[in-house]
């Protein structure tokens, strides 16, 4: 237990001292709030002249988190620079020779990571529900309505599920240019691609960012066929998660750094 408190107080120290970690936290903090808001701003002005069906599905909680999925990328940008940093620099080597128990190594640095994204996470989703049921006016809902602080909890481990499969995704690749090209893409365009085209809905809806942002959801749309609720989607997003920290694991334990 001893080189564990060592081991994560080297961690922290760690992140830090690494700038790029620091912004991009900030970043995700600030564009998730501030779409959130935009988009809310829009929907209140564009609420009379919805169909009757869409206002009846309205999301007054969703709406807050439309813009999560641009924030989202910065803490997939966090998770990748968290691990990948020391394979770029070099730094991998000294870290293991000092902590030669891999296992203990990678626990350390993502139970860092993670408990500082889970709060920056946390405080983003409360802040970006208020401001944006703010902006909505009369078509606010409040935390006590049923299903809003499930929702609202649920964005913050939505944004920690994200960069830990990040961390995990980059501890495989140990490369934060192949990292960010694989998961940009893939969260940005092929999993909104494969989510909306009818031939690939039913493959896009078990992916892990379109299963885990159902969390958030409160009101059920109108032609959702989806065939889980919103706990259902996020067992489905820490499945993916696991998977990704084991494949992360063993390569740690099989490769030289």
């Amino acid at each position: 237990m001893a080189v564990v408190g060592q081991v994560i107080r080297s961690e922290w120290t760690k992140i830090r001292s690494v700038r790029s970690t620091v912004w991009t936290l900030g970043v995700a903090v600030v564009v998730t709030i501030g779409l959130g808001v935009l988009i809310c701003i829009l929907a209140r002005k564009d609420f009379g002249s919805m169909p009757a069906s869409e206002r009846l599905s309205f999301d007054a909680t969703n709406i807050s988190f439309a813009g999560m999925g641009l924030g989202q990328l910065a803490m997939i940008v966090f998770g990748v620079l968290v691990v990948s940093n020391e394979y770029s620099t070099g730094m991998i080597r000294a870290s293991l020779a000092a902590v030669p128990q891999r296992g203990t190594f990678l626990f350390c640095k993502l139970a860092v990571a993670t408990a500082l994204v889970f709060v920056v996470g946390l405080a983003t989703s409360f802040l970006t529900f208020f401001t944006g049921q703010a902006a909505l006016g009369d078509l606010r809902v409040y935390l006590g309505d049923p299903g809003v602080l499930r929702a609202v909890i649920g964005g913050g481990l939505y944004m920690t599920l994200i960069a830990l499969f990040s961390m995990a995704v980059a501890t495989m690749l140990r490369s934060p240019m192949l990292s960010l090209g694989i998961l940009m893409p893939f969260f940005f365009l092929i999993s909104n691609i494969l989510g909306n085209v009818s031939a690939t809905r039913k493959i896009g809806r078990y992916l892990p960012d379109q299963a885990g942002s159902k969390i958030m959801q409160v009101v059920p749309r109108a032609s959702d066929d989806v065939p889980y609720g919103p706990w259902g989607g996020l067992a489905i997003m820490i499945a993916w998660t696991v998977v990704a920290l084991v494949g992360g694991y063993v390569v740690l334990r099989r490769h030289d750094a």
